[in-house]
């Protein structure tokens, strides 16, 4: 995620990312592994691709990434996240930067890199703004590669219970009932001029204790990120509560894994 203190999003809300950073380094699941696989089978990525990931935040996408070999660099808002990335990138013994910046306008050349992703964070940005960044930095017929990895709210499940408990407390939270597709992404790719646009999404279920979830869903941004201390200490007991009531024992929640990509224009189509 992309935020700083002080950071407010599209529905004019202060964000602060940076309060939740602990709780995203011991609890927010990451992209899984198949997902990195499937963009190496399809050819969306490949070994030393140059690329910036944007929103960064503790490194998930990145990572990720660097694993399988490209050359990677994070940019996102929060000092505390970007500590985070650093501590995991050099536990797992991997070369990479992580530096601050903004989406809308990275200091990076043009035609820098061939590839900028932007995993669970491109509703944060001003979009317009950061599909003409893109475009910039990109080689022409860079990829530009939009993810996301939201759990899903169904029909009371955990995940639909607690996002009913978050909105008590946050009442008009606007995130809630999301299902993990994003049209919109698509239709932003297409309008910005971007080629051979493709989507693909998926399902998979993660495992959570309840004190798993709970720090999870403290990360999530109608809580930890805008409510005050004490109201996240409180709607984090009702959550306890609510587990212990509802939902014994190991939760299993779905997930749905949402990717959109484009090529950047060619020279003789900017």
């Amino acid at each position: 995620m992309s935020n700083a203190p002080g950071f407010v999003d599209p529905d004019g809300r202060d964000i602060d990312y940076g309060r939740t950073a602990v709780d995203y380094e011991r609890y927010r699941p990451g992209f899984p592994d198949g997902f990195f696989d499937r963009l190496l089978d399809v050819g969306w990525i490949a070994p030393h691709d140059r690329a910036l990931d944007l929103g960064t935040g503790t490194g998930s996408m990145a990572i990720g990434l660097a694993a399988r070999g490209l050359d990677v660099v994070g940019l996102d808002l929060a000092p505390e996240l970007l500590d985070v990335a650093r501590r995991t990138a050099q536990d797992r013994g991997l070369a990479m930067r992580f530096e601050e910046g903004r989406s809308e306008a990275t200091g990076y050349g043009a035609a820098s890199f061939d590839l900028v992703t932007a995993g669970q964070c491109w509703w944060w940005f001003d979009a317009p703004r950061t599909l003409a960044e893109a475009k910039r930095v990109l080689v022409p017929g860079g990829r530009l590669l939009i993810c996301a990895f939201s759990y899903l709210p169904i029909s009371a499940n955990v995940a639909d219970r607690t996002e009913a408990l978050i909105l008590e407390f946050n009442q008009g939270w606007p995130k809630a009932g999301w299902r993990g597709v994003h049209p919109e992404q698509i239709e932003a790719l297409d309008r910005a001029g971007f080629r051979q646009v493709e989507s693909f999404s998926y399902t998979v279920d993660v495992p959570f204790t309840h004190e798993a979830w709970r720090g999870r869903i403290r990360t999530c941004n109608g809580v930890g990120s805008s409510l005050p201390p004490d109201e996240v200490a409180r709607f984090d007991a009702a959550l306890a509560e609510l587990l212990r009531s509802e939902f014994p024992g190991m939760l299993s929640v779905p997930h749905r894994v949402f990717a959109v990509s484009g090529l950047s224009p060619s020279d003789s189509e900017r």
